[in-house]
């Protein structure tokens, strides 16, 4: 599969000759009338070490990314921007916009966000503690960044929502193919002919999510859920599909453990005449079929070890996800990842060991995330290492 090798991250982008301190550089006062603007980012290195029943190619540490971040706060306005430089063969030949709106801060807990963002479908942006990411972020379900509208509003009953109208995708950037030079995975169109046209629109993502007081003195637990639904235009056949997606989470933390779990179904209707069964995805350069049925799942857990002597953070952790496709023949996708996180001033290195089975990024092809593959696990080491400026 064309570049197999890459990542899903918390990554990204541009060189700067500034190296201040961790959080970046910072001009203005936000209490002023020009405001605050904050710059910050970093570059990263990788290596990776392939097990997928062949020959690997590219076992070598290499420049791998780079992200410049943008940071506004002026009175209750505030605004972020970020953007993500990689290497595949040369500097930024896959780059993308990751996150680019403004938001007013109504009072201490409630928001509007407009432009580019995460979409509040799930526990959070991120369902797990990995830099690699789940099956269900490739599958389109973790880490969606669109266009749009979403409203974060908290009762004092420590109730929180979010209600959010995107009227499109995030779209597509810089890369080698049609449609899919892109941060997130979303439905595109396909650099081969047969395959249909397709993009999601109209998409409705409303959260709910409610702590727990249990009366333990360290324990803090969350549970909640969420809904998605949206139109997909199936530009070849003229007609318009559905999405319709749901889940269902909980988030409990004490002390420095933590255990996030995620569960769900994704539901799609393609309105397709040459496959009714998967969608066209794509993401970072690369587009894959993604089964339009299945139930999902994601189990993260990891221990925080703060200031460890003269190392820093140490974070071991461990995730195990699932795309369960409901689909007669088809073969079930699954990414599970052991890691560890260290953080040292403005570095930090990631090391983890990535299982994939029917995983297009791990020894997979177009169709793993669809019908399946051969069925093998596929094995991984990812190490990268982060300069933060």
């Amino acid at each position: 599969m064309k570049k197999h090798y890459l990542q899903w991250a918390v990554a990204s982008v541009m060189l700067t000759t500034w190296i201040p301190s961790y959080a970046g550089i910072s001009f203005g006062d936000p209490n002023a009338d020009t405001g605050k603007l904050t710059f910050s980012g970093y570059v990263r290195g990788n290596y990776q070490d392939k097990d997928y029943g062949e020959a690997a190619s590219d076992e070598k540490i290499r420049f791998d990314a780079a992200q410049l971040k943008l940071d506004y706060e002026r009175g209750k306005l505030f605004g972020h921007a970020e953007y993500r430089c990689y290497q595949y063969d040369t500097l930024c030949d896959f780059s993308t916009l990751v996150d680019g709106y403004v938001g007013y801060q109504v009072n201490e807990t409630d928001q509007w966000l407009v432009g580019m963002q995460p979409l509040a479908f799930g526990p959070g942006r991120f369902w797990n503690t990995s830099l690699y990411g789940s099956i269900n972020t490739t599958a389109g379900l973790e880490d969606v960044h669109n266009l749009g509208l979403n409203y974060h509003f908290e009762l004092p009953s420590s109730t929180k929502f979010d209600v959010g109208y995107f009227a499109l995708d995030g779209g597509h950037y810089v890369g080698t193919t049609k449609d899919s030079g892109r941060y997130s995975a979303n439905y595109v169109s396909s650099n081969d002919a047969p395959h249909s046209e397709l993009q999601e629109k109209n998409m409705w993502v409303g959260r709910i999510t409610q702590d727990l007081l249990l009366g333990v003195e360290g324990l803090n637990t969350q549970v909640g859920a969420s809904y998605w639904t949206s139109n997909i235009e199936n530009k070849t056949t003229s007609e318009t599909g559905h999405r319709n997606a749901w889940s269902l989470f909980s988030k409990i933390n004490y002390g420095n453990l933590g255990l996030t779990l995620t569960g769900g179904k994704n539901d799609v209707s393609n309105k397709d005449v040459f496959n009714a069964q998967a969608s066209l995805m794509g993401s970072y350069d690369t587009e894959y079929y993604v089964s339009n049925k299945a139930t999902y799942y994601t189990a993260d857990i990891g221990y925080a070890f703060k200031e460890v002597k003269h190392i820093g953070n140490i974070t071991p952790y461990f995730m195990y996800s699932q795309y369960d496709k409901n689909q007669a023949g088809s073969k079930d996708s699954i990414r599970n990842i052991l890691g560890v996180s260290i953080e040292h001033k403005k570095l930090a290195l990631t090391a983890e060991y990535i299982m994939g089975k029917n995983d297009p990024f791990i020894g997979g092809n177009q169709n793993s995330l669809a019908m399946g593959d051969d069925n093998e696990w596929n094995k991984l080491l990812n190490l990268t290492l982060f300069y933060y400026f």
